[in-house]
């Protein structure tokens, strides 16, 4: 059998060697652009992934030619090199070339203390990376004599041979190891998880070592010029004297200058200089904030590597910002280098990354933020905990309809079930509330007011915890936290965003608080009110509840004659914060049996209120539960069966239109008709609410405008869209719904099972979650392009929560719609999405 040449190829890192991130890896690309930029980076050799593919299987590199680079009796260390840092790799081993020679003339230079410490580090790397010994065997506490010699002879005793001397030996074993280890399954399937493709290769370079030791002033560290939590400028980092060599454990020193203590800029203002400089030159030429690796020895730095700076989403807004009004780079690059799901952390307070984390259970990022409070169980005492000026986290079992007043005076809320689209979740985030639900491994009491968690934790109403709905996440205690970041840097990046998006962002508003957050985050109107949720108050409940009880038309229209004024105020207040935005509204959706008490008590109570007998209203109550609400008597239905409902929202609707007039303002509001399937049904409520605007003008002597419109939310009415655009002017797309009855599964159980139906590949995303553009989509785009061939003017948007997704908007750009809307607290992603969306439209030249 021919024997193979040792491999060559391989080459010295210089300005003009032709090394590429895909060939050699982004490190080896990095250190070429420090060579370029004149930093004082060491000798350093790269090999490509093909090398590196090779002498993983089996083939031999000629080490002798690498390490002529160096000069004679190198120190050298090996460090990956992906294509993309993120991908990971073998641990860098330090110090190849160390030997009982090198150690003896260390100890004459050094002291015998570093040359131990030297040796020691670097036996221990070697028999645990590369031999592959037991770790336990060779975790040295101390360095010293007695331990270096302890771990030669462990080595000696495991491997039957003495530790190798050959440096070019150790450098082969060293690259092989690392060649091997990157191959392997385990490595293979954990950089597949982070995203790296299956023939995914690996560089390695080798660097002379920089010791950061000697008789001057000499030690090592990393410093960077942002704060890596908030992006402030600053210089942070750290760094450790190796006090002239003379002692094995380096010493913690600060960078600049600190009362506290030495600093390396008063003892080394000149490196320290150097250090700021080269930073500066980093941030120009690389266009990034960089952290660098330094060394000094005897008063002589070295650049051993500049990374990007890790950092928390608030960092890189005001990172990305910064550059741009620097010059550094354009504000297009800004925009795209600020993913739209990180603005999540700047709208809310979330959990200091730098402080603890007493995680007692795990469930599903519904809201993000975090918040900290006192548990309670129920709405009441919720309500009550506000009153007492208490932040307090609403933990239930499942949320409904009538803990939106629990949930208002909460400062987060955790269920035991529900998903992503559930009650809870989809309230929460129109709040803006902290939210984790599905957290199912909890077991939950709430009779003896305890929860009990998966490690056997009680945790009692009143204790406190913390909510990350950011993570998804329930801790023990009052975590650290830190506020929103919704700063000048932040208003400015969006205000670039909304110079180059072309779809329109709306909120989903029901109150006037929603609506004055939507303006605070600059929605360009309201694409869905709803306006159930304005009758969830004490005093309107009751109101409520007594049109329900009515025997007889006559009597509802009596009832709703009291609710006329409060539903014409609310309008009017939203008409007001909007300012002249669009603002559609949704005649109410729910069955009536959500605005009835659930329990005993609460029957008893509203017998109490209206002064009728219990029994009575029990009965009322079972007659009017159906056995699949969501499918009943809702939506439109109740338009058809109880018009004098939708009269009296439309007529509240045109008088505050008309006072909104007196007051100069201008407002045409936009009226949408919900769970639509049929024609005929938006031909019966348009002419009674054509009636009532017809009276209201009659009555007030004053003309108004509006629109009327339809929320598309089952699959009928997306497939009939042709015929019902005929009295709509615009349609607006319910996805929630929508998804739920495309799939026959209902949002608020699908997530028991969800989890197990993705990773066994039914389905590639939750679709409650991630917009399905195969099954919905197609009854997205089948209702807009019908309901357009009808009425080529109509309006067309989506208001479930999807909407807020930058997978739903890049459909709804290429479908043509004209705007979504989503929560409040989401508007900012959408604005930034959107603006992504068109950005990669212009540099290819195609939809995203």
């Amino acid at each position: 059998m021919q024997k193979l040449e040792p491999i060559t190829d391989f080459a010295p890192i210089t300005p003009t060697a032709a090394i590429t991130p895909k060939t050699h890896g982004w490190r080896a690309k990095c250190l070429q652009r420090l060579v370029r930029l004149e930093l004082p980076v060491p000798q350093t050799v790269a090999l490509p992934a093909t090398t590196v593919r090779a002498i993983a299987a089996g083939q031999t590199v000629d080490c002798e030619g690498i390490l002529r680079n160096f000069g004679a009796g190198p120190l050298i260390s090996v460090r990956p090199s992906p294509e993309n840092p993120d991908w990971g790799g073998p641990a860098t081993v330090l110090n190849i070339g160390m030997n009982a020679a090198r150690h003896a003339l260390l100890a004459q230079t050094h002291g015998i203390d570093a040359a131990d410490a030297l040796y020691l580090r670097f036996i221990q790397s070697y028999a645990i990376h590369v031999a592959r010994l037991d770790p336990d065997m060779f975790d040295q506490a101390e360095a010293s004599g007695e331990a270096l010699r302890a771990a030669l002879h462990a080595y000696r005793e495991e491997m039957d041979e003495a530790f190798p001397e050959d440096p070019a030996r150790q450098l082969g074993e060293v690259l092989r190891s690392m060649a091997r280890a990157w191959e392997g399954t385990s490595a293979r399937l954990l950089r597949q998880a982070k995203g790296a493709p299956e023939a995914a290769g690996l560089g390695l370079v080798v660097q002379e070592m920089a010791q950061g030791i000697g008789q001057g002033m000499s030690g090592s560290g990393v410093m960077q010029f942002v704060d890596p939590v908030t992006g402030a400028a600053q210089v942070t980092g750290r760094y450790f004297d190796q006090a002239g060599g003379r002692h094995a454990k380096p010493q913690a020193m600060y960078l600049t200058r600190d009362p506290r203590g030495p600093s390396l800029e008063d003892l080394a203002p000149e490196v320290f200089a150097q250090l700021v400089k080269h930073g500066a030159v980093c941030r120009v030429r690389l266009r990034e904030e960089m952290q660098i690796e330094f060394t000094i020895e005897d008063g002589r730095l070295s650049v051993l590597d500049a990374v990007k700076v890790q950092r928390s989403s608030r960092a890189g807004l005001r990172i990305a910002v910064a550059l741009a009004d620097d010059g550094v780079i354009t504000r297009s690059e800004a925009l795209l280098r600020v993913e739209p799901r990180a603005l999540s952390e700047l709208l809310h307070p979330q959990v200091d990354p730098r402080g603890g984390r007493d995680r007692f259970v795990r469930g599903i990022p519904a809201s993000p933020g975090a918040a900290v409070g006192r548990i309670v169980f129920s709405s009441q005492a919720a309500q009550a905990s506000a009153a007492r000026g208490e932040p307090c986290i609403l933990v239930r079992r499942e949320t409904a309809p009538e803990d939106i007043r629990g949930m208002n005076s909460a400062a987060g809320v955790l269920t035991e079930r529900g998903g992503v689209t559930s009650h809870a979740a989809v309230i929460a985030r129109g709040l803006g509330l902290p939210c984790v639900v599905g957290a199912s491994e909890l077991r939950l009491d709430a009779r003896e007011k305890r929860l009990v968690a998966p490690d056997g934790r009680v945790f009692r109403e009143g204790d406190i915890i913390t909510v990350d709905g950011t993570a998804g996440e329930a801790l023990a205690g009052a975590a650290a936290m830190l506020g929103p970041a919704l700063d000048d840097n932040f208003r400015r990046l969006l205000s670039w965003a909304d110079d180059v998006r072309d779809i329109g962002v709306r909120a989903n508003a029901d109150t006037p608080a929603d609506a004055q957050m939507a303006r605070n985050f600059e929605a360009q109107g309201i694409g869905l009110c709803r306006t159930e949720h304005m009758f969830f108050t004490d005093d309107r409940l009751v109101v409520m509840r007594e049109m329900i009880f009515a025997d007889t038309s006559e009597d509802r229209a009596a009832a709703l004659v009291r609710l006329l004024p409060m539903q014409r105020a609310d309008f009017v207040q939203l008409f007001e914060i909007m300012q002249g935005l669009p603002v559609c509204i949704r005649l109410l959706d729910p069955p009536l049996h959500e605005f009835l008490p659930h329990s005993r008590e609460g029957m008893l109570e509203l017998a109490e209120a209206l002064d009728r007998p219990l029994s009575e209203v029990t009965r009322r109550a079972e007659a009017l539960a159906e056995f699949n609400p969501m499918l009943g008597m809702r939506g439109v239905r109740l338009g058809v069966v109880l018009p004098e409902i939708y009269d009296m929202q439309a007529q509240a609707i045109f008088e505050a239109t008309i006072e909104i007039a007196r007051r100069g303002g201008s407002v045409v509001p936009e009226i949408m008709i919900p769970l639509v399937s049929a024609k005929r049904e938006v031909e019966l409520v348009k002419t009674r609410i054509d009636a009532v605007a017809a009276m209201v003008r009659t009555k007030a002597g004053t003309d108004f405008n509006y629109k009327l419109g339809v929320m598309v939310e089952t699959p009928r009415a997306a497939l009939r869209a042709g015929e019902i655009a005929q009295h709509a002017s615009f349609l607006s797309f319910g996805t929630n719904d929508l998804t739920q009855m495309t799939y026959g599964l209902s949002r608020d159980d699908a997530g028991r099972f969800m989890n197990t139906y993705v990773q066994k590949g039914v389905f590639p995303e939750d679709p409650f979650h991630i917009l399905d553009v195969d099954g919905v989509g197609e009854l997205l785009h089948i209702g807009a392009d019908r309901g357009r061939a009808t009425r080529p003017d109509l309006t067309v948007s989506i208001c479930g929560e999807h909407a807020g997704n930058p997978e739903s908007i890049a459909f709804c750009r290429t479908a043509g719609f004209d705007y979504v809307s989503c929560s409040p607290y989401r508007v900012p992603l959408a604005r930034l999405a959107a603006a992504h969306l068109a950005l990669r439209d212009r540099e290819f030249g195609k939809p995203a």
